[in-house]
C-alpha cells in the first residue's frame, strides 16, 4: 500500500471511529465480482426495503447473510453497508443488507417485526437471485446484532410473519446488547417501553431450543459491553444450543464492524470467523 493510500485509510478510520459508518467508506470498496440489485420492498413502509448482493459465477445455491446495521434503532441506511455486501459476496455468500423502521417512527418490537418481515422476503426470494432457502444467517451489528439475536431467540416473531424458527440455520451477533438492563437514557426508555421492561431483552427469551450463534465483541468496546455476549452464551448454552464467542483484543465498537472494510481486515480475524462459522452449519 502506498504511503499516501495508507495515510487515507488512516485518517478515515480516526474519522470513522466517533461515528457511525457512513457512505464514503463506500469509496474504498471493490466495485468486481459481484451484482447489487437494490430496492426490494419486504413490506409497504418506505424503510422496508432491502439490497441483495449477488456473487457473480454462481453455479449453485449459495448460503445466505441477511444482515441488520446499527444505529441505536434510530438511525442507518442500507446503502452504507456497500463494504460488508461485497466482504461476503465476494465469498460466494449471497448476501442482503435491510432497512428497517426507527425511533421515533416506531419502538419494539417494531424492529424485530421488520427483521421478521425481511426474513420472510428473503426466505420466500432468495431463491431467485441464487440463494439457498435452506441455509440462511442472520446477522447484525450493535441495535442490529439485537434484532437479529431476539429474532432467532422468540420465535413468535417469525411466526406471525408466515414463517417458521428453523428458516434461521444460524446468528451472528456483532457487538450487541442481548441483557441491559437498567436502561438510564430516557431516549432507550421510552424505545423499550420502560427501564426494567425484561420482556426487551433477548436473554429472557432463551428457554428452549435455539439457532447456533456466535457472538463477537471487541475487549475494548466502550458502548456495548462484551458481558453482554457472555451473559447470552451462557443462557444458550444452559438449554443445550450451540453458542461461541469471541472477542477481539484492543477493538472497539465501531472498529469491530470497520474490520470487515477493505483497509481495515487486518485488524480483526471477523470476516474469516463469520465465514467459518456459515460454512460450519
Amino acid at each position: 500500500m502506498s504511503p499516501i493510500k495508507a495515510l487515507l485509510l488512516a485518517g478515515l478510520f480516526a474519522f470513522l471511529s466517533a461515528c457511525s459508518p457512513v457512505p464514503v467508506l463506500n469509496l474504498l470498496v471493490p466495485r468486481g465480482g459481484y451484482d447489487v440489485q437494490q430496492g426490494f420492498a419486504y413490506g409497504p413502509d418506505p424503510r422496508q426495503k432491502l439490497d441483495v448482493y449477488v456473487p457473480q459465477g454462481l453455479k449453485g445455491p449459495a448460503p445466505v447473510l441477511l444482515f441488520i446495521y446499527g444505529g441505536a434503532w434510530s438511525s442507518g441506511r442500507r446503502d452504507a453497508y456497500l463494504a460488508l455486501g461485497q466482504a461476503f459476496a465476494t465469498k460466494g455468500i449471497v448476501t442482503v443488507v435491510a432497512d428497517y423502521r426507527l425511533y421515533p417512527q416506531v419502538k419494539y418490537p417494531a424492529f424485530v417485526e421488520d427483521a421478521a418481515g425481511a426474513l420472510a422476503w428473503v426466505h420466500g426470494h432468495i431463491a431467485e437471485h441464487g440463494g439457498d432457502p435452506g441455509r440462511i444467517f442472520v446477522s447484525g451489528h450493535s441495535a442490529g446484532a439485537y434484532n437479529a439475536v431476539m429474532l432467532a431467540a422468540e420465535p413468535k416473531f417469525i411466526e406471525a410473519a408466515g414463517g417458521k424458527p428453523d428458516w434461521i440455520r444460524g446468528v451472528i451477533g456483532i457487538a450487541g446488547p442481548y441483557d441491559f438492563l437498567p436502561l438510564t437514557e430516557p431516549q432507550y426508555i421510552d424505545i423499550f417501553h420502560g427501564a426494567h421492561n425484561e420482556d426487551a431483552m433477548p436473554i429472557n427469551h432463551v428457554d428452549g431450543k435455539r439457532p447456533p450463534m456466535l457472538l463477537v465483541a471487541g475487549d475494548a468496546d466502550a458502548t456495548v459491553g462484551p458481558g453482554n455476549s457472555d451473559r447470552m452464551a451462557a443462557r444458550l448454552k444452559s438449554f443445550g444450543n450451540q453458542a461461541q464467542v469471541i472477542k477481539y483484543p484492543g477493538v472497539g465498537h465501531i472498529g469491530i464492524i470497520l474490520s470487515l472494510a477493505p483497509g481495515f481486515r487486518g485488524r480483526t480475524t471477523l470476516r474469516q470467523d463469520i465465514l467459518d462459522f456459515i460454512h460450519a452449519h
